[in-house]
């Protein structure tokens, strides 16, 4: 699935400024380093409905009896996560509202040390119905928490700050959502993503499964792969 090799990545150094600009750095290295900021491994087996989709997910989009599913393996802290959220699934998640449905999953990786207590600042958010708001509010803030100057930020107590500060705005009760962020039941949803990745071959983040079959764009930018999943996606809706 396309993403940023994550050995490179931890090789690098993303510095303010260049996470305020994610996708065209990540175009950049695509033409200057002559690579594709995908991994290609091999196909995953054919996902499950269950698998891929169980009770507990959250969904950005909701299509009628769900014909149209695509389901999304992410890292709140990763590069190329952001990266795809500022260049292909925030619009879309906007321009497809109502037609498919999109589901995100947790799939935290150890190289990121705010990655797990940014899925449980989402999933304790959805313990409210406001799991898109602060999906986004992560995605959209992401220079604010997940880098420090030019490192990978990797101070829990500064994070944990912010997403209190994004709870607030987004009008979450604060005390029940601090509660839930360190509760069993939040980290046992995220422990599910992760298992059902890892069951799918998941690797690397992001990893996208259209109606249970992986995605694997041959692209050369961001452009060229939204461009590929949405003729998928628009194959699929005319099916």
């Amino acid at each position: 699935m396309a993403r940023t090799p994550h050995k490179k990545t931890a090789r690098r150094r993303w510095s303010a400024n260049v996470v305020l600009t994610l996708g065209l750095v990540v175009l950049a290295v695509v033409v200057i380093g002559g690579i594709l900021v995908f991994d290609r491994s091999d196909d995953g087996p054919a996902a499950s409905g269950e698998t891929l989709v169980p009770a507990v997910a959250h969904r950005l989009s909701t299509a009628e009896g769900d014909r149209v599913t695509l389901v999304e393996f992410l890292d709140f802290q990763c590069p190329a996560c952001a990266s795809y959220y500022a260049n292909v699934t925030r619009k879309l998640e906007q321009d497809y509202q109502g037609r498919i449905t999109f589901v995100p999953r947790n799939f935290p990786l150890d190289m990121h040390p705010l990655a797990m207590p940014a899925a449980r600042a989402a999933e304790a958010a959805g313990k409210q119905g406001k799991y898109a708001a602060m999906y986004h509010a992560l995605y959209d803030g992401f220079s604010e928490w997940a880098v420090a100057g030019q490192d990978v930020n990797s101070d829990v107590t500064a994070a944990i700050a912010k997403f209190e500060q994004y709870a607030t705005t987004i009008g979450l009760d604060l005390a029940r959502f601090r509660a839930d962020m360190t509760s069993a039941e939040v980290q046992a949803v995220i422990d599910e993503g992760v298992r059902d990745g890892r069951e799918l071959q998941v690797t690397s983040t992001p990893t996208f499964f259209l109606n249970g079959e992986k995605f694997e764009p041959t692209g050369q930018s961001f452009g060229d792969v939204d461009r590929e999943l949405r003729a998928k996606i628009d194959e699929a809706l005319a099916g």
